[in-house]
């Protein structure tokens, strides 16, 4: 990719900047290839996730405790964790009902209680699952599509599976408890089917099931300490570090009440949908290409989108009007929730950087963005600092190198007055 191609028009706009902020972090953070990890972050593989450690990079820099930061596109929750972990109030929206769910659970800090109880139901209902025990069918979800290729010969097992596991959720009293549940759930039909070529055996899923739940329980235990940790260093109310995570657009959120207690915006940090890259935020791919929208079903997410619904509009279409317009609309809004101190920070591939880019920086000032450049995080001829992300996989045939491998990092900050 040649990312040197900028034009000379939107270079004018953009101003070079030097700040007294720690520019080390910063990029070690932005270069990292560390596998996701930490937290709660491997509570579910959601796809095209944030680096944890960008994520935290950038809040670390940017603010401080108790500011307040807004993903628009918040996705598997990596923004909202980290910000929450580190003391900050965390603002996001999706409009996936997956992503809310998973960004909920993510953030829920379980009393030492409900730990123990969870670990007991794990204990207690992994030798339940047992293919020749009746299991309760999910007939209105059946109805609706949710078990789509996933009841063949080869993946009926875990769909039963699936099915026990779920029944005995309800056996757990606190809603916080039966979520975590689902997600455990989640998290080994994920490893059971997504884009896999051989289906495991049932004791085989009974086995991840107990390795999930222990990893899973000690994650929970590490988030909530580093919480708890946190408000003690800033005296803080715990309570407060709890991220408003809405299932809606960005579109129209400054008129959402809910909203109200969060401004001003310190940072708004994302990762839009890439324009042009097909990534499958809403189903799994079974036994081949096979997709189907089981993860709905079992967080308990009413669904029912297509593909272009979660990416902008349909990638084959040549000049994304749709990808661009949704764009335009969504940072129009953002931009009313912004002051004159909010930075924006996207992290974002091009499948046509080419024209793309620009295309999408028009965007940004139409929507009363102007982009920010610092000479010192520089990696390109065009004075902005790129990634590469080595053997990417789109659900789809390209893998490795490919125009979507490399992503760019974005600053934006409103326009200043006349």
């Amino acid at each position: 990719m040649d990312q040197s191609r900028s034009p000379a028009r939107q270079a004018r706009r953009c101003q070079t900047l030097t700040a007294p902020i720690n520019f080390s972090l910063l990029l070690d953070g932005i270069h990292t290839q560390e596998p996701v990890a930490g937290l709660t972050h491997e509570f579910y593989k959601y796809p095209a996730r944030f680096s944890p450690s960008f994520t935290r990079a950038v809040i670390q820099t940017f603010t401080q405790p108790g500011d307040i930061i807004y993903d628009p596109f918040m996705g598997g929750g990596t923004t909202v964790v980290e910000a929450s972990s580190l003391g900050r109030r965390a603002l996001g929206t999706d409009i996936s009902s997956l992503a809310v769910f998973l960004s909920d659970v993510k953030t829920t800090v379980l009393r030492r209680s409900q730990t123990r109880a969870i670990r007991s139901w794990v204990n207690r209902i992994t030798p339940r699952l047992n293919i020749w025990r009746p299991a309760q069918r999910a007939r209105d979800w059946v109805e609706m599509g949710y078990q789509r290729n996933i009841n063949s010969k080869g993946t009926w097992r875990i769909r039963k599976l699936v099915e026990l596991a779920l029944a005995e959720t309800s056996s757990l009293r606190a809603l916080e408890e039966q979520r975590f549940a689902r997600c455990l759930v989640l998290r080994t039909a994920q490893w059971a089917l997504d884009c896999r070529k051989h289906i495991p055996a049932v004791e085989d899923f009974r086995k991840q099931f107990y390795i999930n739940a222990d990893k899973m329980l000690r994650a929970s235990s590490q988030y909530a300490h580093a919480v708890h940790q946190t408000a003690r260093l800033h005296s803080q109310d715990r309570d407060s570090s709890r991220p408003l995570c809405l299932h809606r657009s960005a579109v129209g959120i400054e008129q959402d009440p809910a909203v109200a207690a969060y401004r001003p915006i310190k940072l708004v940090l994302t990762s839009p949908p890439y324009p042009g890259v097909h990534v499958l935020y809403h189903r799994w791919q079974v036994q081949g290409r096979r997709e189907t929208p089981a993860p709905f079903w079992i967080s308990s997410s009413l669904d029912g989108n297509g593909a272009s619904y979660y990416t902008f509009g349909d990638r084959k279409a040549q000049q994304l009007e749709s990808y661009f317009e949704k764009a335009l609309e969504a940072f129009k809004s953002i931009a009313q929730i912004a002051n004159r101190d909010t930075l924006v920070v996207q992290m974002i591939a091009f499948s046509e950087p080419e024209w793309q880019l620009e295309k999408y920086a028009e965007v940004m000032n139409q929507a009363g963005f102007r982009e920010v450049r610092f000479r010192e995080l520089a990696n390109a001829p065009d004075g902005r600092v790129w990634r590469s992300v080595p053997n990417r996989k789109w659900y789809a045939s390209q893998r490795g190198t490919t125009p979507s491998s490399n992503e760019v990092v974005l600053f934006h900050a409103l326009h200043r007055p006349s």
